[in-house]
C-alpha cells in the first residue's frame, strides 16, 4: 500500500484526529505515570482491603481482653488466673505440676 491510499481510509482520518491523539496520550498519562495514577489506586485499594481486616481482627482481641480484664476484676478470679498461668503461690504451699504422657515428647517421637 502506498502513502496516499492509507491516507484515503476512513479509519486513518479517524486517528489522526487531534482529539483522538490527545484523549489518547490523556488517557495513556492517567493510567501509567500520573501521580494518582490507576496502578497506584489499585495498590492503595489492596492496601486498605488489609488494614481493614486487620482492624477486625484488632476489635475483635480487644473485646477478648476487655472480657478477660472484666473477669478478672474479681479478686477469686484473679488468684485463679495467675496460679493458672504465671504458676504463682501463696507463701505456705507448694505446687506439684502433673504432665500426662501425652503431653510430654517421648525418646522415639522426636
Amino acid at each position: 500500500m502506498t502513502w496516499k491510499a492509507i491516507k484515503n481510509k476512513k479509519w486513518f482520518g479517524i486517528v489522526t484526529n487531534i482529539y483522538v491523539i490527545v484523549l489518547t496520550v490523556f488517557v495513556i498519562w492517567m493510567i501509567f505515570f500520573d501521580t494518582n495514577s490507576l496502578l497506584i489506586h489499585m495498590e492503595l485499594r489492596k492496601e486498605i482491603k488489609k488494614l481493614e481486616k486487620t482492624q477486625e481482627f484488632l476489635k475483635e482481641e480487644i473485646a477478648k481482653d476487655k472480657e478477660i480484664i472484666k473477669t478478672l476484676s474479681d479478686p477469686e478470679e484473679l488468684e485463679k488466673f495467675a496460679r493458672e498461668n504465671y504458676y504463682l503461690k501463696k507463701k505456705n504451699e507448694e505446687i506439684y505440676l502433673i504432665e500426662y504422657e501425652d503431653s510430654t515428647k517421648q525418646k522415639g517421637d522426636e
